[in-house]
Protein backbone atom coordinates (compact mmCIF):
# COMPACT_ATOMS: atom_id res chain seq x y z
CA UNK A 1 0.00 0.00 0.00
CA UNK A 2 1.36 3.42 -0.98
CA UNK A 3 1.39 6.13 1.63
CA UNK A 4 0.72 9.71 0.65
CA UNK A 5 3.01 12.27 2.21
CA UNK A 6 2.95 16.01 2.57
CA UNK A 7 5.97 18.27 2.54
CA UNK A 8 6.07 21.47 4.53
CA UNK A 9 9.06 23.60 5.37
CA UNK A 10 11.37 20.88 4.05
CA UNK A 11 10.01 18.18 6.38
CA UNK A 12 8.22 15.08 5.09
CA UNK A 13 5.12 14.07 7.01
CA UNK A 14 3.15 10.89 6.38
CA UNK A 15 -0.48 11.64 5.59
CA UNK A 16 -2.64 10.76 8.60
CA UNK A 17 -5.79 9.93 6.71
CA UNK A 18 -4.88 6.59 5.04
CA UNK A 19 -5.17 5.06 8.51
CA UNK A 20 -8.56 6.73 8.95
CA UNK A 21 -9.75 5.23 5.68
CA UNK A 22 -8.58 1.77 6.72
CA UNK A 23 -10.38 2.26 10.03
CA UNK A 24 -13.50 3.48 8.21
CA UNK A 25 -13.70 0.25 6.24
CA UNK A 26 -14.44 -1.55 9.48
CA UNK A 27 -16.88 1.08 10.81
CA UNK A 28 -19.93 1.96 8.65
CA UNK A 29 -20.53 5.34 10.33
CA UNK A 30 -16.99 6.46 9.51
CA UNK A 31 -17.38 5.22 5.96
CA UNK A 32 -20.41 7.52 5.49
CA UNK A 33 -18.45 10.47 6.89
CA UNK A 34 -15.52 9.73 4.56
CA UNK A 35 -17.94 9.84 1.64
CA UNK A 36 -19.92 12.89 2.73
CA UNK A 37 -17.00 15.20 3.60
CA UNK A 38 -15.48 15.22 0.08
CA UNK A 39 -18.94 15.85 -1.38
CA UNK A 40 -19.40 18.83 0.91
CA UNK A 41 -16.05 20.26 -0.24
CA UNK A 42 -17.00 19.77 -3.89
CA UNK A 43 -20.33 21.54 -3.40
CA UNK A 44 -18.67 24.41 -1.54
CA UNK A 45 -15.99 24.72 -4.22
CA UNK A 46 -18.60 24.79 -6.99
CA UNK A 47 -20.77 27.37 -5.20
CA UNK A 48 -17.80 29.61 -4.43
CA UNK A 49 -16.69 29.58 -8.06
CA UNK A 50 -13.54 27.54 -7.57
CA UNK A 51 -14.91 24.97 -9.95
CA UNK A 52 -16.58 26.35 -13.04
CA UNK A 53 -19.33 24.45 -14.73
CA UNK A 54 -18.60 23.28 -18.22
CA UNK A 55 -20.20 25.69 -20.63
CA UNK A 56 -20.02 25.94 -24.34
CA UNK A 57 -18.14 29.13 -25.00
CA UNK A 58 -20.28 31.60 -26.83
CA UNK A 59 -18.56 32.51 -30.07
CA UNK A 60 -19.35 33.92 -33.46
CA UNK A 61 -18.98 31.84 -36.60
CA UNK A 62 -17.08 32.89 -39.72
CA UNK A 63 -19.02 32.12 -42.90
CA UNK A 64 -18.38 32.59 -46.61
CA UNK A 65 -20.30 35.04 -48.77
CA UNK A 66 -22.03 32.05 -50.38
CA UNK A 67 -23.24 30.80 -46.98
CA UNK A 68 -24.34 34.34 -46.10
CA UNK A 69 -26.32 34.58 -49.35
CA UNK A 70 -28.08 31.29 -48.56
CA UNK A 71 -29.00 32.52 -45.07
CA UNK A 72 -30.31 35.79 -46.49
CA UNK A 73 -32.32 34.00 -49.18
CA UNK A 74 -33.94 31.84 -46.48
CA UNK A 75 -34.84 35.03 -44.55
CA UNK A 76 -33.29 33.78 -41.34
CA UNK A 77 -30.91 36.64 -40.48
CA UNK A 78 -30.79 40.23 -39.37
CA UNK A 79 -28.19 41.79 -41.71
CA UNK A 80 -25.88 44.21 -39.93
CA UNK A 81 -23.58 46.50 -41.91
CA UNK A 82 -20.92 48.02 -39.64
CA UNK A 83 -19.23 50.35 -42.13
CA UNK A 84 -19.51 54.13 -42.24
CA UNK A 85 -22.51 55.98 -43.71
CA UNK A 86 -20.41 56.98 -46.73
CA UNK A 87 -19.43 53.35 -47.42
CA UNK A 88 -23.01 52.20 -46.95
CA UNK A 89 -24.26 54.81 -49.45
CA UNK A 90 -21.91 53.46 -52.16
CA UNK A 91 -23.66 50.09 -52.02
CA UNK A 92 -24.96 47.64 -49.40
CA UNK A 93 -26.76 44.33 -49.11
CA UNK A 94 -30.51 44.77 -49.52
CA UNK A 95 -32.43 45.00 -46.22
CA UNK A 96 -29.25 45.51 -44.20
CA UNK A 97 -29.20 47.80 -41.18
CA UNK A 98 -26.33 50.26 -40.80
CA UNK A 99 -24.81 50.57 -37.34
CA UNK A 100 -21.16 51.65 -37.65
CA UNK A 101 -18.73 49.71 -35.46
CA UNK A 102 -17.73 52.98 -33.78
CA UNK A 103 -21.18 53.24 -32.15
CA UNK A 104 -22.25 49.61 -31.93
CA UNK A 105 -21.93 49.42 -28.13
CA UNK A 106 -24.34 52.37 -27.76
CA UNK A 107 -26.92 50.89 -30.15
CA UNK A 108 -27.13 47.24 -29.10
CA UNK A 109 -30.82 47.66 -28.31
CA UNK A 110 -31.50 48.09 -32.05
CA UNK A 111 -30.31 44.56 -32.77
CA UNK A 112 -32.81 41.72 -32.27
CA UNK A 113 -31.75 39.04 -29.81
CA UNK A 114 -34.19 36.47 -31.19
CA UNK A 115 -32.66 36.26 -34.69
CA UNK A 116 -29.39 35.16 -36.21
CA UNK A 117 -27.14 38.17 -36.82
CA UNK A 118 -25.11 38.38 -40.04
CA UNK A 119 -22.34 40.97 -39.67
CA UNK A 120 -20.36 42.42 -42.56
CA UNK A 121 -18.11 45.36 -43.36
CA UNK A 122 -15.84 46.21 -46.30
CA UNK A 123 -13.31 43.36 -46.04
CA UNK A 124 -13.96 41.55 -42.76
CA UNK A 125 -11.87 43.32 -40.09
CA UNK A 126 -14.53 45.54 -38.53
CA UNK A 127 -17.11 42.76 -38.71
CA UNK A 128 -14.83 40.57 -36.58
CA UNK A 129 -14.60 43.36 -33.99
CA UNK A 130 -18.36 43.78 -34.02
CA UNK A 131 -19.01 40.04 -33.83
CA UNK A 132 -16.86 39.86 -30.70
CA UNK A 133 -18.71 42.81 -29.16
CA UNK A 134 -22.06 41.16 -29.88
CA UNK A 135 -21.02 37.82 -28.39
CA UNK A 136 -19.59 39.56 -25.32
CA UNK A 137 -22.98 41.26 -24.88
CA UNK A 138 -24.97 38.04 -24.90
CA UNK A 139 -25.94 37.63 -28.55
CA UNK A 140 -25.99 33.90 -29.28
CA UNK A 141 -26.11 33.38 -33.05
CA UNK A 142 -23.62 35.74 -34.64
CA UNK A 143 -22.17 35.13 -38.11
CA UNK A 144 -19.24 37.08 -39.53
CA UNK A 145 -19.22 37.26 -43.34
CA UNK A 146 -15.62 36.71 -44.39
CA UNK A 147 -14.49 38.95 -47.23
CA UNK A 148 -17.07 41.63 -46.50
CA UNK A 149 -18.91 43.56 -49.19
CA UNK A 150 -15.83 43.24 -51.45
CA UNK A 151 -16.15 39.43 -51.34
CA UNK A 152 -19.91 39.77 -51.83
CA UNK A 153 -19.57 41.82 -55.04
CA UNK A 154 -16.63 39.70 -56.26
CA UNK A 155 -18.95 36.67 -56.01
CA UNK A 156 -21.40 38.48 -58.34
CA UNK A 157 -24.06 39.27 -55.75
CA UNK A 158 -26.02 42.49 -56.04
CA UNK A 159 -25.89 45.56 -53.84
CA UNK A 160 -28.37 48.40 -53.55
CA UNK A 161 -27.66 52.12 -53.25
Amino acid sequence: MKHIVTISMGTIHPAPWPHAIKSAQNRPELRKICLIIPLIFLVLAAVSGCISTIQEESKYEDISVQQAKEMIDRGEVFILDVRTQEEYDTGHIEDSTLIPVQVIDKRLDEIPRDKKILVYCRTGHRSVQTSEILVNNGFKEVYNMKGGIIGWTDAGYEVVK
